[in-house]
């Protein structure tokens, strides 16, 4: 059928092919030649087409038949299904609705081939009315023969596209019949789904004790169903023949026990040895651990690419739904297995491999209620039961080995038993078939989630390896768009992929979409969906990858034009950046929630009056921050406020961070450093003037002093040259004559200056024998004798 559909679509595309239209000549007669000369080439291509089309109109017709037949197929199938059969069910709905996709796909060229026909035959009848009306008497000869060949070859190409429509009555009417009967069966496919959809979350006040009292008399019931359904069928031929599904069953239990085999031999007997060579002597000790999971995930690996053959060259029904099936559960189980034999320490295998054995034992058994079409009631009855199995086997065996296992892995246990008991209880009050879809879409999560956790451990080794938090932005962006982007929207595309992926167990993939699509708040000014929040968060990484990478391509180009000012100059730029970036983000996403612009005008009109007063001082210190962002103070600069001395460590919007001499971090509004008198100590040229006194006795030689300072302070390191130190009289005080010394000295180096001009003028006034007086102050004791005793 696919070979006959491209083929039809060839020639549709040959008939659908624009045909070449007269444009604005310079004068009638031009544009008369070159109509004719179109109107020939038409009408060849139109015999040709004609001559030709009768046998495609076969092919066209045969294949409408056979949609037909498929039609009554699928008809019979589904509307002889019942509501106790919700496999059989949902299988024969999928077809139905398979089926109708299908017909509209391959059939919609065949329709356009229609409507462009008669589209040709009005264009053609405009152009003879035109040309039959046309006036001859200022003609010439030449003008008259080109409009009467023109006239002649417009009338015959119309009569060969009637000729042509003609020969559609049969195809038309054979495509309005299957249109009619394969619209009316897909409605009623997706009414029943709907009915499934409901049923699947709904009990209808049924719980599981309830179904067992009414048990009994279902019993019979079930009892019939099962004869009915798995009993072989003598009288007639059937591909869903319990004998056809057992030997295929049979079939694949041989092929895997082989496969086994082979891989068993070929590890024990050559892995085993090459293992025992001493080039590989240091991976012994973790190979001879690991064997049994090597066995167990290369079985598995093999089996698929059996499955996956046996899919691709199935040639009924029921092969090529089961071979599918069991190729994705044997998918999930060799990726668990695989990904623990990749990512876990050997010593932690065999005891981690142990966490997974109940999710993947109820994921084999939902894979074979849906491949031997299960009964709905055996489903409700069984499935309880055997999810409390799961439940109690899950908790042992995180008691046994919570201890012997990494934390990735015992929090994925302890979310797989919270999975088992919420599906529990869902099964004990009635909702049985939502306990399986959740127990699918936990297998299908927790195969993603280890996936994405195994590739995540080899690039973390590969970061650490190579050091690559320290290695230039333009050499690590790959890795970071890998490591931000595509792991995390990983993540969030697995968690759509399971649902869907476990609604497809039921044949409910295309209704899952639907839902997803479905605007859960579906307001006049703001709508969100499932795929909504989903490109609302993946934006959210995509963006914060481009902001950090931009800011850090920022750093770099800084750090390379101006190495010593970098820090300071990238604030103003990154903020800038990362408000655009933010800024874009932002208004992506309000378009994808559909968030009205004119509700966001009103709602922030309302609220801008209590926010503005609300929001005063933080206002305030925004627009203080970004003042002083444009060039006041930069990071590094030394300021002075309230009498506080520091280093500026970081500026923000708000706030700045000021890193005192003493070793503590101050945070100041940005208002007060505009309300309070500052000092930018390095605003300027980087010095300060600090101004000290010393005395010194009377009777000295002041313009020698002075000299003597002047000179031994100039000579010191951490005095600027070009401004020497300047010595003045101050006062005359009590017992000395103060002098003023100023001195510039470098603000990095504030008080070791000071300690060293100050050491400089003792050592310089000490060794020239100036004295400096200091306060002396005599105390004489006296002893008062006893006066006599009275009494003596």
């Amino acid at each position: 059928m696919l070979r006959r559909l491209y083929i039809l679509c060839f020639f549709i595309t040959l008939l659908c092919l624009p045909s070449k239209a007269v444009l604005q000549e310079d004068s009638l007669k031009n544009s008369l030649s070159v109509l004719r000369h179109e109107l020939i080439n038409e009408h060849l291509e139109l015999t040709k087409q004609l001559n030709t089309s009768k046998i495609f109109n076969e092919r066209v017709i045969s294949q409408l038949k056979e949609f037909g037949d498929m039609s009554s197929q699928v008809s019979l199938m589904l509307y002889s299904q019942s509501n106790d059969n919700i496999f059989d069910l949902t299988y024969a709905c999928q077809k139905a609705i398979d089926l109708w996709q299908n017909f509209q796909i391959q059939t919609h060229p065949f329709h356009e081939v229609v409507i462009k026909s008669n589209e040709d035959i009005a264009r053609y009848d405009s152009l003879i009315n035109v040309l039959s009306t046309m006036y001859t008497f200022n003609m010439d000869k030449h003008m008259k023969i080109d409009r009467n060949v023109c006239l002649t070859l417009a009338t015959s190409n119309r009569r060969m596209l009637i000729e042509r429509n003609d020969s559609y009555r049969e195809f038309i009417q054979y495509y309005d019949y299957n249109k009619g009967q394969l619209q009316s069966l897909e409605t009623y496919a997706q009414k029943r789904y709907s009915e499934i959809q409901a049923s699947i979350f709904t009990s209808n006040g049924q719980n599981y004790i309830k179904f067992l009292s009414t048990f009994t008399y279902k019993l019979s019931q079930l009892k019939n169903n099962l004869l009915e359904k798995y009993t072989p069928q003598n009288m007639v031929y059937s591909q869903w023949d319990v004998r056809r599904i057992s030997m295929f069953l049979l079939s694949l239990v041989l092929y895997g026990i082989i496969i086994f085999i082979l891989n068993l031999l070929f590890i024990k007997y050559i892995l085993t040895r090459l293992f025992n060579l001493k080039r590989f002597k240091s991976l012994q000790e973790g190979f001879l651990t690991r064997r049994r999971d090597i066995l167990i995930t290369s079985t598995l690996i093999f089996f698929g690419v059996i499955l996956l053959i046996v899919r691709f060259l199935a040639t009924n029904d029921l092969v090529y739904m089961a071979s599918g099936l069991l190729l994705e559960f044997i998918w999930l189980t060799a990726v668990i297995f695989g990904s623990l034999l990749l990512r876990v320490r050997s010593k932690e295998v065999r005891y981690t491999n142990r966490l997974y054995f109940p999710v993947m034992l109820v994921s084999g058994v939902v894979i074979i209620y849906r491949i031997t079409f299960m009964p709905s009631a055996l489903v409700i009855f069984s499935f309880p039961i055997i999810l409390a199995i799961a439940t109690l086997w899950q908790a042992t065996l995180l008691y046994r080995y919570h201890s012997h296992v990494s934390n990735k892995d015992l929090y994925l246990a302890y979310t797989s038993q919270a999975v088992f008991v919420f599906a529990l209880c869902c099964s004990w009050i009635g909702y049985s078939f939502l306990a399986v879809q959740c127990i699918i879409w936990w297998m299908m999560q927790q195969t993603c989630i280890l996936t994405l956790t195994c590739f995540r451990n080899y690039l973390d080794i590969y970061r650490e390896k190579y050091d690559s938090k320290n290695v230039p932005v333009q050499k690590r962006w790959a890795l970071r768009f890998i490591y931000y982007v595509i792991l995390p929207i990983a993540l969030i595309i697995s968690f759509i992929v399971s649902i869907l992926w476990a609604a497809d167990v039921f044949n409910l993939g295309e209704i899952s979409k639907h839902l997803f699509n479905v605007n859960f708040i579906n307001g006049s000014n703001f709508k969100v969906s499932f795929y909504s929040l989903a490109i609302v968060a993946s934006l959210w990484f995509l963006f914060n990858y481009i902001n950090k990478t931009i800011c850090d391509g920022v750093r770099l180009y800084l750090e390379i034009k101006y190495p010593t000012s970098a820090s300071s100059r990238s604030v103003m730029l990154i903020n800038v950046v990362q408000v655009i970036v933010w800024g874009g983000w932002l208004l992506i996403s309000l378009n994808i929630l559909e968030i009205s612009s004119t509700w966001i005008v009103v709602v922030s009109g309302g609220l801008s009056t209590g926010i503005g007063f609300a929001m005063k001082d933080i206002l305030e210190n925004i627009y203080y921050g970004i003042s002083l962002m444009a060039g006041r103070i930069k990071i590094g600069d030394y300021i002075i406020c309230d009498g506080i001395r520091g280093r500026v460590s970081s500026i923000s919007y708000t706030s700045t961070l000021l890193e005192a001499t003493d070793g503590s971090i101050i945070a100041f509004q940005n208002s007060q450093l505009f309300t309070k008198s500052y000092k930018n100590m390095t605003k300027n040229h980087g010095y300060e003037l600090d101004g000290m006194q010393v005395g010194i006795a009377y009777g000295s030689n002041l313009k020698e002093v002075k000299k003597l300072l002047i000179d031994a302070i100039s000579k010191l390191p951490c005095v600027r040259k070009n401004k020497p130190a300047v010595v003045g009289v101050k006062s005359f005080d009590d017992s000395s004559i103060t002098l003023q010394i100023y001195v510039w000295v470098s603000v990095l180096t504030h008080f070791a200056a000071d300690s060293m001009v100050m050491e400089c003028i003792y050592e310089t006034l000490n060794a020239n024998n100036i004295e400096i007086p200091f306060p002396q102050r005599e105390i004489t004791i006296k002893k008062i004798s006893e006066e006599p005793n009275v009494n003596d």
